[in-house]
């Protein structure tokens, strides 16, 4: 197969297109037919570019957490590890977001229908916790976090999260309450509950706020900085 069939914007837009039936209409939805209907190409476009359905499946779920992982790249550590965790949780959520049909593949939701993911996949998606398990880390060093193994801590942080988002995208969270609160009060209680002072909390989420509000923050230098170079939180 000549290299020059392949088209890198055309297979985005399968991985997209995909996604996007996945989501609104099950695997039902997901044929050769309609995909290649939705892109204004060709049937063998899919397999030119993936080789089978099963493969794109797998491609959708790649290419989220490649996603996730640039997204959560972009928070720099700072002096402030408890900040730091607070944009990296706001980064999670602004992905899942902007990418909401992807979001549901990566994790395997009830739309893969036949398609099953392998543990390779999933891998996928357990490196993108590292930076968050870092700034754990980062925090218990600074006596913030009660000193415990920092994966777990991590990971426990990323199931409420990731259980926030999700029903967020389905629509769950509904007034009184705004979810942009909802998510800063999770954020708040998981600090706290890993050890943290009311008062030091509410001073790292003024800080994770000011970050929030500067796109220069959160699309500036990468999460992991070489070796004693961590950045002053201003």
């Amino acid at each position: 197969m000549s290299p020059r069939r392949i088209d890198p914007e055309l297979a985005d837009a399968l991985l997209e297109a995909a996604a996007r039936l996945l989501a609104e209409e099950g695997t039902a939805g997901l044929t050769t037919r309609r995909l290649a209907t939705a892109v204004g190409a060709s049937t063998t476009a899919v397999y030119t570019h993936f080789g089978s359905m099963e493969n794109l499946v797998r491609a959708m779920v790649h290419e989220g957490f490649a996603r996730l992982h640039q997204r959560m790249a972009t928070v720099r550590a700072t002096t402030d590890p408890v900040a730091d965790i607070m944009a990296l949780g706001w980064a999670y959520r602004a992905n899942a977001l902007d990418h909401p049909q992807l979001y549901l593949v990566m994790f395997g939701s009830g739309a893969l229908g036949g398609f099953a993911l392998e543990d390779d996949d999933r891998q996928y998606g357990r490196y993108t916790l590292q930076p968050l398990v870092e700034a754990v880390s980062r925090a218990m060093d600074r006596g913030r976090f009660r000193p415990e193994d920092p994966l777990l801590t991590g990971q426990n942080m990323w199931i409420s999260l990731h259980g926030l988002v999700a029903l967020e995208l389905g629509g769950y969270l509904a007034g009184p309450y705004d979810p942009d609160d909802c998510f800063e009060v999770q954020l708040r209680s998981l600090t706290i509950g890993a050890g943290d002072t009311y008062d030091d909390t509410t001073a790292s989420l003024s800080r994770a706020r000011r970050r929030k509000r500067s796109s220069a923050s959160l699309e500036g230098s990468p999460a992991n900085p070489p070796a004693g170079r961590v950045t002053a939180d201003r």
